[in-house]
């Protein structure tokens, strides 16, 4: 069994990132191992992984995939967020009161990402107008049906179909045509380089967010939730986040509401952590209400 050790550069809980449920993936109870199942950036393998952590670090039990453990290893990193230095992480928590309580409520919590641009695409176009509970478990059922099933730690978790293998996919129980014509644009994008993390990365996350969209069914919202939650941007502020803005009326003792503009200057201590204090902020701030 291939395996690898990543080394956080701060503070970093395994069980924070399991607990925390967004897009497909749901909170789960956490048993001391997180099941990762998921295409790797080469849009070619699936591979599953089981993560544990112990005082020696993060640690990577490798089930399928390329071979590649290294570049296996660095995909992992960047969903846990441990791919960017966390070091000064503490710091914002030391210039802002409220960052550092939220940093003691919920130590090590740092955003868990989806597991490539291509798979947050498809989430979009596969969730967009429906339910996401409903849609997880269509997404979980073609996987299974068209992806691999990995066991993981004594339970099966099925990755989400390749690209090439999601063109060949002409029907399926709870996809409509037209969601399944635009999962099928995202998988030709993936093919087409369009998603290729690195280049995204490059791109810097405003000329990313504006070339995203030019994938049908990616608008503006989704291509901000590609850019900021499957590249590993650290200091991207959504400052137009409704459910951000709430939190921030409330934690700060604001006497009205949070205005984005009032937003940017409270983020300004943030820099150049401010899209992983806006996710501890919506992730943590009921811990401290």
């Amino acid at each position: 069994m291939d395996t690898f050790t990543i080394v956080p550069t701060g503070t970093y809980s395994l069980r924070e990132s399991v607990e925390f449920g967004f897009g497909q993936r749901h909170s789960d109870i956490f048993d001391g191992v997180m099941r990762l199942g998921f295409c790797q950036d080469d849009l070619q393998h699936q591979v599953g992984v089981v993560v544990t952590q112990d005082e020696a670090g993060v640690h990577g039990e490798v089930h399928g995939g390329s071979g590649d453990i290294d570049a296996i290893s660095v995909q992992v990193a960047r969903v846990l967020s441990l791919d960017q230095d966390a070091s000064g992480f503490a710091d914002v928590g030391a210039r802002d009161p409220v960052i550092g309580a939220l940093q003691k409520a919920a130590p090590g919590l740092l955003p868990p990402l989806f597991h490539s641009p291509y798979e947050a695409a498809v989430w979009s176009v596969l969730s967009a107008r429906r339910p996401a509970k409903q849609m997880a478990e269509v997404r979980r059922r073609l996987s299974e049906a068209h992806g691999q099933v990995f066991e993981l730690a004594g339970k099966p978790l099925a990755a989400l179909p390749t690209p090439e293998r999601l063109l060949r996919i002409v029907e399926f129980p709870g996809l409509p045509p037209d969601k399944l014509d635009r999962m099928h644009g995202v998988a030709r994008a993936a093919l087409d380089g369009l998603l290729d993390v690195g280049r995204l990365q490059a791109l810097g996350p405003e000329v990313a967010a504006r070339e995203l969209q030019a994938i049908n069914g990616i608008g503006p919202f989704y291509a901000s939730l590609i850019t900021i939650r499957a590249t590993g941007f650290t200091d991207v502020l959504p400052a137009d986040e409704p459910m951000a803005l709430d939190l921030i009326t409330q934690l700060y003792g604001l006497a009205k509401p949070c205005t984005p503009e009032t937003f940017r200057e409270i983020a300004e201590p943030w820099k150049p952590y401010r899209t992983w204090a806006t996710v501890l902020v919506r992730a943590a701030g009921h811990r401290i209400l």
